[in-house]
């Protein structure tokens, strides 16, 4: 394998690395339709700031979220909505393998 192959194929696994966690997947699930902050999503998962705003980072590290300023709040709300595919995907292997 060439470098420029090794490196693409390096980018795609920190996406997918992004995506390992629980608490991340229901995040990225829970602003697919709408935005939300730090303190609607603290609410949302019951888990504190602190462990959120590690959770937003490594998403917005992998560019699957991004944040927009708004007064004092930052809204996140999906950067590529494409990872929802994926998602959906996941869903249809796990449905798939349980019947």
């Amino acid at each position: 394998m060439n470098k420029k192959i090794e490196e693409e194929y390096l980018e795609m696994s920190e996406i997918f690395k992004a995506l390992s966690h629980p608490t991340r997947l229901f995040i990225v699930n829970a602003i697919k339709d709408k935005r939300m902050s730090v303190k609607d999503l603290t609410k949302l998962v019951g888990v504190d700031i602190s462990t959120i705003s590690k959770h937003l980072t490594i998403l917005k590290n992998s560019k699957i979220i991004k944040g927009e300023k708004e007064k004092n709040y930052i809204y996140y709300t999906l950067a590529i909505p494409c990872v929802l595919d994926f998602m959906s995907c996941a869903v249809n292997i796990i449905n798939k393998n349980n019947k």
